[in-house]
Protein backbone atom coordinates (compact mmCIF):
# COMPACT_ATOMS: atom_id res chain seq x y z
CA UNK A 1 0.00 0.00 0.00
CA UNK A 2 1.45 3.16 -1.22
CA UNK A 3 1.89 6.66 1.08
CA UNK A 4 -1.33 8.10 -0.17
CA UNK A 5 -3.62 4.69 0.24
CA UNK A 6 -1.88 4.81 3.80
CA UNK A 7 -2.71 8.35 4.65
CA UNK A 8 -6.34 7.77 3.80
CA UNK A 9 -6.42 4.55 5.99
CA UNK A 10 -4.98 6.49 8.62
CA UNK A 11 -7.43 9.23 8.47
CA UNK A 12 -10.59 7.10 7.92
CA UNK A 13 -9.44 5.01 10.79
CA UNK A 14 -9.05 8.00 13.27
CA UNK A 15 -12.63 8.87 12.52
CA UNK A 16 -14.10 5.55 13.74
CA UNK A 17 -11.71 4.69 16.64
CA UNK A 18 -13.21 8.60 17.68
CA UNK A 19 -16.69 6.90 18.54
CA UNK A 20 -18.11 9.78 17.63
CA UNK A 21 -19.86 8.25 14.48
CA UNK A 22 -21.98 5.67 16.33
CA UNK A 23 -24.79 4.27 13.91
CA UNK A 24 -24.45 7.59 11.90
CA UNK A 25 -24.68 6.72 8.21
CA UNK A 26 -24.43 10.32 6.49
CA UNK A 27 -22.47 13.60 7.63
CA UNK A 28 -21.86 16.96 6.50
CA UNK A 29 -18.49 18.46 7.24
CA UNK A 30 -17.37 22.33 6.88
CA UNK A 31 -14.36 22.67 4.92
CA UNK A 32 -12.34 25.78 4.52
CA UNK A 33 -9.46 24.71 1.97
CA UNK A 34 -7.10 24.39 4.81
CA UNK A 35 -5.37 20.92 5.40
CA UNK A 36 -7.35 20.39 8.78
CA UNK A 37 -10.81 20.40 7.17
CA UNK A 38 -8.92 18.57 4.18
CA UNK A 39 -8.45 15.49 6.34
CA UNK A 40 -11.69 15.11 8.06
CA UNK A 41 -13.19 15.08 4.60
CA UNK A 42 -10.97 12.54 3.50
CA UNK A 43 -11.71 10.49 6.74
CA UNK A 44 -15.49 10.62 6.67
CA UNK A 45 -15.80 9.61 2.63
CA UNK A 46 -13.08 6.76 3.19
CA UNK A 47 -15.34 5.64 6.81
CA UNK A 48 -18.90 6.31 5.60
CA UNK A 49 -18.23 6.46 1.63
CA UNK A 50 -18.23 9.22 -0.50
CA UNK A 51 -22.09 9.77 -1.36
CA UNK A 52 -22.65 9.49 2.33
CA UNK A 53 -20.70 12.95 2.95
CA UNK A 54 -21.54 16.12 2.71
CA UNK A 55 -19.71 18.91 2.42
CA UNK A 56 -19.66 23.19 3.02
CA UNK A 57 -17.82 25.80 2.08
CA UNK A 58 -18.74 29.47 3.38
CA UNK A 59 -16.84 31.98 1.26
CA UNK A 60 -17.27 35.07 3.50
CA UNK A 61 -14.99 37.56 0.44
CA UNK A 62 -13.32 39.19 3.58
CA UNK A 63 -9.74 37.89 2.36
CA UNK A 64 -8.34 38.33 -0.98
CA UNK A 65 -7.72 34.66 -1.24
CA UNK A 66 -11.31 33.69 -0.51
CA UNK A 67 -12.06 32.53 -4.18
CA UNK A 68 -8.75 30.41 -4.03
CA UNK A 69 -9.98 28.83 -1.14
CA UNK A 70 -13.14 27.63 -2.33
CA UNK A 71 -11.84 26.80 -5.39
CA UNK A 72 -9.56 24.54 -3.60
CA UNK A 73 -12.15 23.16 -1.66
CA UNK A 74 -14.07 22.39 -5.55
CA UNK A 75 -10.88 20.47 -6.27
CA UNK A 76 -10.85 18.71 -2.42
CA UNK A 77 -14.54 17.73 -3.10
CA UNK A 78 -13.81 16.47 -6.76
CA UNK A 79 -10.84 14.32 -6.07
CA UNK A 80 -12.92 13.08 -2.82
CA UNK A 81 -15.65 12.34 -5.14
CA UNK A 82 -17.78 14.09 -2.43
CA UNK A 83 -21.12 17.09 -2.93
CA UNK A 84 -19.71 20.59 -2.29
CA UNK A 85 -22.16 23.32 -1.04
CA UNK A 86 -20.77 26.87 -1.32
CA UNK A 87 -22.76 29.62 0.58
CA UNK A 88 -22.09 33.21 0.39
CA UNK A 89 -23.24 35.26 3.18
CA UNK A 90 -24.96 38.64 2.28
CA UNK A 91 -24.11 42.36 3.96
CA UNK A 92 -21.25 43.16 6.51
CA UNK A 93 -20.39 40.74 9.47
CA UNK A 94 -21.44 42.68 12.40
CA UNK A 95 -19.77 42.71 15.85
CA UNK A 96 -16.88 40.30 16.62
CA UNK A 97 -15.95 39.42 12.92
CA UNK A 98 -14.66 35.30 14.12
CA UNK A 99 -17.53 34.68 16.59
CA UNK A 100 -20.36 36.51 13.52
CA UNK A 101 -18.42 34.12 10.91
CA UNK A 102 -18.65 31.02 12.76
CA UNK A 103 -22.22 31.67 13.90
CA UNK A 104 -22.84 31.99 9.67
CA UNK A 105 -20.89 28.76 9.56
CA UNK A 106 -22.46 26.59 11.88
CA UNK A 107 -26.01 28.17 11.04
CA UNK A 108 -25.43 27.30 7.28
CA UNK A 109 -24.50 23.63 8.03
CA UNK A 110 -27.09 22.85 10.38
CA UNK A 111 -29.18 23.78 7.22
CA UNK A 112 -27.75 21.67 4.78
CA UNK A 113 -28.08 18.88 7.19
CA UNK A 114 -31.67 19.59 7.81
CA UNK A 115 -32.45 19.24 3.80
CA UNK A 116 -29.47 16.32 2.90
CA UNK A 117 -31.11 14.38 6.28
CA UNK A 118 -27.72 13.76 7.34
CA UNK A 119 -26.91 12.49 10.95
CA UNK A 120 -23.99 14.95 11.79
CA UNK A 121 -22.07 18.31 11.34
CA UNK A 122 -18.25 17.31 11.66
CA UNK A 123 -15.27 19.61 11.76
CA UNK A 124 -11.70 19.79 10.94
CA UNK A 125 -10.57 20.76 14.45
CA UNK A 126 -7.46 19.11 16.11
CA UNK A 127 -5.74 18.56 19.58
CA UNK A 128 -3.90 21.51 19.05
CA UNK A 129 -7.12 23.42 18.79
CA UNK A 130 -8.11 22.23 21.65
CA UNK A 131 -4.81 23.29 23.48
CA UNK A 132 -5.29 26.96 21.95
CA UNK A 133 -8.24 26.95 23.25
CA UNK A 134 -7.73 26.10 26.76
CA UNK A 135 -5.21 28.69 27.14
CA UNK A 136 -6.92 31.32 25.44
CA UNK A 137 -9.70 31.04 28.15
CA UNK A 138 -7.26 29.83 30.89
CA UNK A 139 -6.49 33.60 30.95
CA UNK A 140 -9.72 35.52 29.12
CA UNK A 141 -12.37 33.92 31.48
CA UNK A 142 -11.81 32.60 34.97
CA UNK A 143 -13.66 29.27 36.56
CA UNK A 144 -13.42 25.61 35.41
CA UNK A 145 -16.12 25.79 32.85
CA UNK A 146 -14.85 27.70 30.49
CA UNK A 147 -11.85 25.55 30.32
CA UNK A 148 -14.43 22.81 28.35
CA UNK A 149 -14.47 24.02 24.80
CA UNK A 150 -14.04 22.25 21.89
CA UNK A 151 -15.79 19.12 23.20
CA UNK A 152 -15.89 15.74 21.01
CA UNK A 153 -19.32 16.44 20.64
CA UNK A 154 -21.75 19.57 21.09
CA UNK A 155 -25.04 18.29 20.14
CA UNK A 156 -25.20 16.95 16.81
CA UNK A 157 -21.46 18.48 15.86
CA UNK A 158 -18.63 16.63 16.08
CA UNK A 159 -15.18 16.75 15.96
CA UNK A 160 -13.35 13.55 15.03
CA UNK A 161 -9.89 14.62 14.82
CA UNK A 162 -8.76 15.31 18.28
CA UNK A 163 -6.58 12.76 18.41
CA UNK A 164 -4.41 14.27 16.19
CA UNK A 165 -2.66 17.75 16.04
CA UNK A 166 -2.33 20.33 13.58
CA UNK A 167 1.22 18.96 12.78
CA UNK A 168 -0.02 15.27 11.68
CA UNK A 169 -2.83 16.49 10.04
CA UNK A 170 -0.74 18.42 7.41
CA UNK A 171 1.42 15.13 7.02
CA UNK A 172 -1.57 13.79 6.24
CA UNK A 173 -2.62 15.49 3.77
CA UNK A 174 0.33 16.00 2.30
CA UNK A 175 1.06 12.13 1.65
CA UNK A 176 -3.09 11.62 0.60
CA UNK A 177 -2.42 14.12 -1.81
CA UNK A 178 -5.42 16.27 -0.58
CA UNK A 179 -5.70 19.60 -2.18
CA UNK A 180 -5.09 22.76 0.83
CA UNK A 181 -3.98 26.41 0.84
CA UNK A 182 -2.58 27.72 4.13
CA UNK A 183 -5.00 30.45 5.56
CA UNK A 184 -2.29 33.62 5.62
CA UNK A 185 -4.64 34.89 8.50
CA UNK A 186 -3.69 32.90 10.65
CA UNK A 187 -0.60 34.29 10.54
CA UNK A 188 -1.98 37.87 11.50
CA UNK A 189 -1.40 38.88 15.01
CA UNK A 190 -4.57 40.87 15.76
CA UNK A 191 -6.14 37.88 16.52
CA UNK A 192 -5.45 36.41 20.28
CA UNK A 193 -5.69 32.63 19.15
CA UNK A 194 -2.88 33.40 16.45
CA UNK A 195 -0.44 34.83 18.98
CA UNK A 196 -1.02 32.13 21.33
CA UNK A 197 -0.31 29.61 18.36
CA UNK A 198 2.97 31.44 17.21
CA UNK A 199 4.41 32.90 20.64
CA UNK A 200 3.02 30.63 23.50
CA UNK A 201 2.43 26.98 22.25
CA UNK A 202 5.94 26.83 20.05
CA UNK A 203 7.62 28.12 24.06
CA UNK A 204 5.44 25.21 26.17
CA UNK A 205 6.52 23.01 23.30
CA UNK A 206 10.02 23.22 24.34
CA UNK A 207 9.57 22.87 27.35
CA UNK A 208 7.85 19.66 26.99
CA UNK A 209 7.56 18.17 23.45
CA UNK A 210 4.03 16.46 25.15
CA UNK A 211 2.61 19.89 26.28
CA UNK A 212 -0.01 19.93 23.35
CA UNK A 213 -1.04 16.77 24.34
CA UNK A 214 -0.79 17.11 28.16
CA UNK A 215 -3.11 20.06 27.64
CA UNK A 216 -5.75 18.11 25.82
CA UNK A 217 -6.11 15.75 28.31
CA UNK A 218 -6.40 17.66 31.56
CA UNK A 219 -9.05 18.83 29.64
CA UNK A 220 -10.78 15.73 29.18
CA UNK A 221 -9.74 15.52 32.71
CA UNK A 222 -11.43 17.97 33.62
CA UNK A 223 -14.52 17.27 31.54
CA UNK A 224 -14.99 13.81 32.98
CA UNK A 225 -14.77 15.67 36.61
CA UNK A 226 -17.47 18.43 35.52
CA UNK A 227 -19.86 15.87 34.68
CA UNK A 228 -19.24 13.93 38.03
CA UNK A 229 -19.74 17.22 40.07
CA UNK A 230 -22.38 18.43 38.13
CA UNK A 231 -24.07 14.71 39.61
CA UNK A 232 -23.34 15.40 43.32
CA UNK A 233 -24.28 19.11 42.83
CA UNK A 234 -28.01 17.56 42.44
CA UNK A 235 -28.26 15.63 44.54
CA UNK A 236 -26.83 17.95 47.09
CA UNK A 237 -29.41 20.24 45.80
CA UNK A 238 -32.61 17.98 45.97
CA UNK A 239 -31.46 16.92 49.71
CA UNK A 240 -31.58 20.48 50.46
CA UNK A 241 -35.08 20.73 49.13
CA UNK A 242 -34.32 22.39 46.01
CA UNK A 243 -35.42 19.52 43.64
CA UNK A 244 -35.31 19.73 39.51
CA UNK A 245 -36.90 23.10 38.51
CA UNK A 246 -36.49 25.14 41.38
CA UNK A 247 -34.49 28.58 41.28
CA UNK A 248 -34.22 29.21 45.07
CA UNK A 249 -32.96 27.92 48.23
CA UNK A 250 -32.80 28.63 51.79
CA UNK A 251 -29.13 30.23 52.85
CA UNK A 252 -29.48 27.99 55.61
CA UNK A 253 -29.87 24.93 53.77
CA UNK A 254 -26.27 25.63 52.25
CA UNK A 255 -24.62 26.75 55.48
CA UNK A 256 -23.56 22.22 55.50
CA UNK A 257 -22.41 22.61 52.25
CA UNK A 258 -18.59 23.07 51.45
CA UNK A 259 -17.63 26.19 49.77
CA UNK A 260 -16.83 24.76 46.58
CA UNK A 261 -20.07 22.97 46.72
CA UNK A 262 -22.04 25.91 47.62
CA UNK A 263 -20.79 27.90 44.92
CA UNK A 264 -21.66 25.17 42.21
CA UNK A 265 -24.80 24.75 43.86
CA UNK A 266 -25.38 28.64 43.06
CA UNK A 267 -24.20 28.13 39.76
CA UNK A 268 -26.43 25.70 39.04
CA UNK A 269 -29.72 26.71 40.27
CA UNK A 270 -28.04 29.92 38.50
CA UNK A 271 -28.54 28.14 35.55
CA UNK A 272 -31.72 26.67 35.84
CA UNK A 273 -33.09 30.47 36.06
CA UNK A 274 -31.12 31.80 32.90
CA UNK A 275 -31.58 28.26 30.71
CA UNK A 276 -27.25 29.46 29.92
CA UNK A 277 -24.19 28.52 31.08
CA UNK A 278 -23.44 30.80 33.99
CA UNK A 279 -19.93 32.20 34.87
CA UNK A 280 -20.29 32.29 38.96
CA UNK A 281 -17.03 33.01 40.92
CA UNK A 282 -15.71 32.54 44.08
CA UNK A 283 -16.09 36.29 44.93
CA UNK A 284 -19.69 36.77 43.55
CA UNK A 285 -21.33 33.62 45.38
CA UNK A 286 -19.47 35.41 48.50
CA UNK A 287 -21.32 38.21 48.16
CA UNK A 288 -24.61 36.35 47.47
CA UNK A 289 -24.20 34.33 51.05
CA UNK A 290 -23.10 37.12 52.80
CA UNK A 291 -26.60 39.40 51.63
CA UNK A 292 -28.65 36.42 52.42
CA UNK A 293 -27.53 36.41 55.29
CA UNK A 294 -28.13 40.13 56.55
CA UNK A 295 -31.70 41.47 57.15
CA UNK A 296 -31.84 43.84 54.83
CA UNK A 297 -30.48 41.28 51.97
CA UNK A 298 -30.00 42.98 48.58
CA UNK A 299 -29.17 41.80 44.83
CA UNK A 300 -26.16 40.83 43.24
CA UNK A 301 -26.19 41.13 39.35
CA UNK A 302 -24.46 38.38 37.47
CA UNK A 303 -25.03 39.40 33.47
CA UNK A 304 -26.85 39.31 31.16
CA UNK A 305 -29.95 40.34 33.19
CA UNK A 306 -29.35 37.43 35.33
CA UNK A 307 -29.54 38.69 39.09
CA UNK A 308 -29.31 37.17 42.47
CA UNK A 309 -31.84 38.33 44.97
CA UNK A 310 -30.99 37.90 48.74
CA UNK A 311 -34.68 38.28 51.50
CA UNK A 312 -35.61 36.71 54.32
CA UNK A 313 -33.08 34.01 54.30
CA UNK A 314 -33.64 33.17 50.92
CA UNK A 315 -31.82 33.15 47.51
CA UNK A 316 -33.54 33.27 44.54
CA UNK A 317 -32.34 33.43 40.73
CA UNK A 318 -34.24 35.39 38.37
CA UNK A 319 -33.84 37.04 34.60
CA UNK A 320 -35.00 40.35 33.47
CA UNK A 321 -37.23 38.72 30.96
CA UNK A 322 -39.20 37.22 34.18
CA UNK A 323 -39.54 40.80 35.67
CA UNK A 324 -40.90 42.25 32.57
CA UNK A 325 -44.47 44.00 33.48
CA UNK A 326 -47.09 41.82 32.00
CA UNK A 327 -49.86 44.39 30.14
CA UNK A 328 -52.82 45.61 32.43
CA UNK A 329 -55.60 43.56 32.29
CA UNK A 330 -59.29 44.54 32.66
CA UNK A 331 -61.37 43.28 35.43
CA UNK A 332 -64.88 43.70 35.59
CA UNK A 333 -67.38 43.71 38.93
CA UNK A 334 -68.40 41.06 39.45
CA UNK A 335 -65.23 39.31 37.20
CA UNK A 336 -61.85 38.10 37.51
CA UNK A 337 -58.25 38.67 36.01
CA UNK A 338 -55.12 36.71 35.63
CA UNK A 339 -51.98 38.83 35.67
CA UNK A 340 -48.58 36.90 35.65
CA UNK A 341 -48.65 34.09 39.20
CA UNK A 342 -51.98 35.93 40.16
CA UNK A 343 -55.50 35.62 39.91
CA UNK A 344 -58.33 38.88 41.00
CA UNK A 345 -61.14 38.11 41.50
CA UNK A 346 -64.23 40.59 42.31
CA UNK A 347 -67.54 39.82 43.87
CA UNK A 348 -70.86 42.11 44.67
CA UNK A 349 -72.35 41.75 47.67
CA UNK A 350 -75.40 43.95 49.98
CA UNK A 351 -74.73 46.66 52.35
CA UNK A 352 -73.81 46.72 55.30
CA UNK A 353 -70.67 44.85 56.01
CA UNK A 354 -67.63 44.91 58.71
CA UNK A 355 -64.51 47.02 56.46
CA UNK A 356 -61.28 44.47 55.54
CA UNK A 357 -58.16 44.93 54.35
CA UNK A 358 -55.45 44.57 53.28
CA UNK A 359 -55.80 40.84 52.70
CA UNK A 360 -58.93 41.11 51.46
CA UNK A 361 -60.51 44.17 50.05
CA UNK A 362 -64.09 45.73 51.06
CA UNK A 363 -64.80 48.95 48.65
CA UNK A 364 -67.62 51.04 47.89
CA UNK A 365 -69.34 49.54 44.66
CA UNK A 366 -70.47 53.24 44.11
CA UNK A 367 -66.91 54.62 44.00
CA UNK A 368 -65.72 52.38 41.52
CA UNK A 369 -67.09 54.21 38.48
CA UNK A 370 -64.71 54.11 35.51
CA UNK A 371 -61.93 51.60 33.98
CA UNK A 372 -60.95 48.94 36.73
CA UNK A 373 -57.64 47.24 36.08
CA UNK A 374 -55.37 44.66 37.25
CA UNK A 375 -51.22 45.85 36.83
CA UNK A 376 -47.90 45.50 38.67
CA UNK A 377 -46.73 48.42 40.32
CA UNK A 378 -44.67 51.14 38.73
CA UNK A 379 -42.40 53.68 39.67
CA UNK A 380 -43.87 56.78 41.31
CA UNK A 381 -47.11 55.04 41.97
CA UNK A 382 -48.56 56.40 45.20
CA UNK A 383 -51.61 55.56 47.38
CA UNK A 384 -53.84 57.13 49.89
CA UNK A 385 -54.05 54.64 52.73
CA UNK A 386 -56.76 53.60 54.69
CA UNK A 387 -56.52 56.31 57.80
CA UNK A 388 -54.10 58.55 56.48
CA UNK A 389 -54.18 62.10 55.34
CA UNK A 390 -51.51 61.80 52.28
CA UNK A 391 -50.69 60.03 50.05
CA UNK A 392 -47.62 57.64 49.89
CA UNK A 393 -45.54 55.96 47.19
CA UNK A 394 -45.38 52.37 47.08
CA UNK A 395 -41.96 51.91 47.56
CA UNK A 396 -42.38 53.77 50.67
CA UNK A 397 -45.34 51.24 51.70
CA UNK A 398 -43.16 47.99 50.69
CA UNK A 399 -40.52 49.05 52.94
CA UNK A 400 -42.46 50.28 55.89
CA UNK A 401 -44.63 46.33 55.86
CA UNK A 402 -41.61 44.38 55.19
CA UNK A 403 -42.44 43.58 51.39
CA UNK A 404 -40.13 40.96 50.18
CA UNK A 405 -38.08 42.63 47.03
CA UNK A 406 -39.06 39.20 44.74
CA UNK A 407 -42.86 40.26 45.42
CA UNK A 408 -43.04 43.83 44.87
CA UNK A 409 -43.00 43.96 40.85
CA UNK A 410 -45.46 40.53 41.43
CA UNK A 411 -48.10 41.48 43.69
CA UNK A 412 -51.58 42.33 41.48
CA UNK A 413 -52.77 46.70 41.76
CA UNK A 414 -56.27 47.84 41.45
CA UNK A 415 -57.04 50.75 39.16
CA UNK A 416 -60.08 52.54 38.52
CA UNK A 417 -59.66 54.87 36.53
CA UNK A 418 -56.01 55.20 36.93
CA UNK A 419 -56.05 55.90 40.44
CA UNK A 420 -54.93 52.85 42.92
CA UNK A 421 -57.91 51.35 44.71
CA UNK A 422 -56.01 48.55 46.53
CA UNK A 423 -52.36 46.64 46.69
CA UNK A 424 -53.21 42.76 47.10
CA UNK A 425 -52.02 42.47 50.56
CA UNK A 426 -50.70 45.61 51.49
CA UNK A 427 -52.89 48.72 51.30
CA UNK A 428 -57.13 49.58 50.76
CA UNK A 429 -56.96 53.55 49.52
CA UNK A 430 -59.18 55.95 51.89
CA UNK A 431 -60.72 57.30 49.04
CA UNK A 432 -63.06 53.63 47.89
CA UNK A 433 -63.37 52.86 51.65
CA UNK A 434 -66.56 51.58 52.53
CA UNK A 435 -68.54 53.16 54.69
CA UNK A 436 -71.40 52.33 57.24
CA UNK A 437 -73.94 53.08 55.36
CA UNK A 438 -72.87 51.51 51.68
CA UNK A 439 -75.54 49.43 50.21
CA UNK A 440 -73.33 47.96 47.73
CA UNK A 441 -69.77 46.56 48.46
CA UNK A 442 -67.00 45.14 46.36
CA UNK A 443 -65.11 41.73 47.93
CA UNK A 444 -61.97 42.16 46.06
CA UNK A 445 -59.42 39.08 46.40
CA UNK A 446 -56.42 37.79 45.43
CA UNK A 447 -54.18 34.55 45.25
CA UNK A 448 -51.50 33.37 43.71
CA UNK A 449 -52.16 30.35 40.96
CA UNK A 450 -48.60 29.33 40.51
Amino acid sequence: MGNKEEALTELADVVRSSGLLGGSTTAVVMVSGGPDSACAAAGLANALGAGAVHALHVNYGLRPEADDDMSTCRRLCAALRIDLHIERPQGPLKGNLQAAARAIRYDAAERLRDRAGADLIATGQTRTDVAETLLYRLATSPGSRALLGLAPRSGRVVRPLLALERERTRELALAAGLPFADDASNDDPAFARNRIRAGLLPVLTELNPAAVRNIAETRAELAEEAQLLDRVVLEALADAGADAGAVAIAAEALEAFEPGLQRLALRALAERASGRPVVLGRARAAEILRLAGTPEGGEVELGLGLAASCESGFIRFRTSEQDAAPEPVALGLPGRARIGGWEVRAELHPGPMDPAGPDLATLDAEALVGRIEVRTWRPGDRIRPLGMSGTKTLQDLFTDRAVPRSLRHALPVITVDGEIAWVAGVAVSERFRLDPGTERVAVLTARAVE
